[in-house]
């Protein structure tokens, strides 16, 4: 089974570079330089960003479905990201080396499976998961500190 990984739209960050520190506090954003390589991942590229380069570290809504288990958390955007990963075939080479919690949802947004799996050896773990007729869509999280990574279909 083929699969689609996506990162979120950069079109929806875009304006939030412009803003100044203190409307970015208002909103609960922060603008960070990475000082590392891993560390700073991109939910738009699904790239990890170089160091020096300049990111906002803001809340975001992943998983907006009418059920409990709607959700939100921290996601880094990179200043330069323009191009929306999405791709079928090989996952995205930011879930390398880290450990995943992979969530699937049916199509009303409710959770029907969950499990963890290092990034390396994802694949296994969607065909799994994806198994189940009732899966609509995957999420993936950085496991150790629970943030949204992507999102996965059917390729």
């Amino acid at each position: 089974m083929q699969f689609r990984f996506s990162g979120l739209d950069a079109a929806q960050f875009a304006h939030l570079f412009a803003l100044g520190d203190e409307e970015l506090a208002s909103a609960y954003i922060r603008r960070v330089v990475a000082d590392s390589k891993p560390g700073f991942p991109c939910r738009v590229t699904l790239e990890d960003a170089e160091q020096g380069e300049r990111l906002l570290l803001l809340p975001f809504e992943h998983q907006p479905a009418q059920t409990p288990y709607r959700a939100g958390g921290p996601i880094f955007v990179r200043e330069n990201a323009r191009q929306t990963f999405d791709r079928a075939g090989a996952s995205p080479g930011v879930l390398s080396g880290r450990t995943l919690s992979v969530r699937a949802y049916a199509h009303d947004g409710m959770m029907v499976d969950a499990d963890v799996a290092e990034g390396d050896t994802l694949e296994p773990l969607l065909e799994r998961l994806f198994g189940c007729c009732e899966t609509a869509y995957a999420h993936i999280h950085f496991a150790k500190r629970g943030c949204y990574a992507c999102r996965v279909e059917r390729g």
